[in-house]
């Protein structure tokens, strides 16, 4: 389905509720109203979060398209009504504990010093720390509503020095950053390493850290990754790209790409999702589905297995992945977008 398609019948939905919303009650019977709200609003509540999410900003840009005034405000009360914000930020900070719960879990009885090998360097140990570093800095940004940057190596986290205690540590850390973030209201105002300046960002932020991160594990331990629910891994990859553009490093290595006009194309084969990756103007612009040119290359696999190719966990000559078209400009995308 095209974006001009979604955005016309989210826009469509949004001024149908409106309307009954709003109709006089000799028009259209009150609980006749009420039960057909309340049935669209459990129909939307069963969308999986990366949809919800997207439905929400569709609803919110159909608003922004009126000009000022009552009508656009009554728009706007829309994704409110159907609790979609604070749906997908509760399910969000669910799923991110949940999450964590396993990395700490598939590490606590492992032997710290095990290597992890997609994150050269690093021992299980290591990487234990640094997944609960980002839970407790997250807490704290969160927690004291921070409007400005602030460093996790400035704060006093403690982590353990004990390798073995470290699994234990990351636990607390995700419990309490969860506590905060549930009880953060999703457009807080805040600092954000990212696209969104608001609490809303952090639960993802965390989830995908914690996803990857936990692939990165399984890999050390296993040699293999538990599969990834498409719906969180297309929310995932979605979150990696509107973040490419803040991360300074990314940022600069696109700018330098020279690869102006180059089309990627991006399919999970298991959801049917596509994203259209046209590089130039010192960057890249992006969008959900196929584009009108003809990409100049293009790969397609499971959701999870492109978001962890995104990140760099999976190499693109791995058979899981099937390429078309011009081979070297994934690899420079790789190398470009490596965090």
């Amino acid at each position: 389905m095209s974006d001009a398609l979604l955005s016309t019948l989210a826009e469509a939905l949004a001024e149908l509720v409106t309307a009954v919303e709003s109709c006089d009650d000799e028009v259209l019977d009150p609980d006749t109203a009420v039960a057909w709200l309340e049935s669209t609003a459990s129909t939307l509540s069963g969308l999986p979060v990366g949809d919800r999410r997207a439905l929400d900003g569709l609803f919110r840009a159909a608003a922004l398209r009126h000009p000022e005034g009552r009508r656009r405000d009554e728009l706007l009360k829309v994704p409110e009504g159907f609790a979609l914000t604070e749906s997908v930020h509760a399910a969000t900070c669910e799923a991110a504990l949940e999450h964590a719960t396993r990395f700490a879990s598939v590490v606590r009885d492992a032997d710290p010093a095990t290597p992890v090998p997609t994150c050269p360097g690093w021992t299980l140990a290591d990487l234990t720390r640094h997944l609960g570093t980002g839970h407790h800095w997250a807490e704290h940004l969160v927690r004291t509503r921070a409007t400005a940057r602030v460093l996790a190596r400035d704060l006093p986290l403690d982590p353990p020095r004990d390798p073995a205690a470290c699994a234990g540590w990351l636990a607390a850390g995700a419990e309490a950053a969860t506590a905060t973030l549930r009880a953060a209201a999703p457009d807080t105002p805040l600092w954000s390493p990212g696209a969104d300046p608001h609490a809303r960002y952090y639960p993802r932020h965390l989830l995908f850290e914690t996803v990857v991160h936990l692939a990165d594990a399984e890999i050390a331990l296993g040699g293999d990754t538990a599969p990834i629910a498409s719906g969180t891994a297309v929310d995932g990859i979605e979150h990696f790209l509107d973040d490419l553009p803040y991360i300074p490093c990314t940022a600069e290595s696109l700018a330098h790409l020279g690869r102006d006009g180059d089309v990627l194309l991006l399919s999970a084969r298991d959801t049917g999702t596509e994203w259209t990756l046209t590089l130039g103007g010192g960057g890249f612009a992006r969008r959900r589905g196929r584009g009108d040119t003809e990409p100049t290359t293009s790969v397609e696999a499971e959701a999870g297995e492109l978001l962890l190719l995104l990140h760099r966990r999976y190499a693109a000559d791995d058979p899981r992945f099937v390429h078309s078209g011009d081979r070297d400009l994934l690899d420079a995308w790789l190398a470009a977008t490596a965090l």
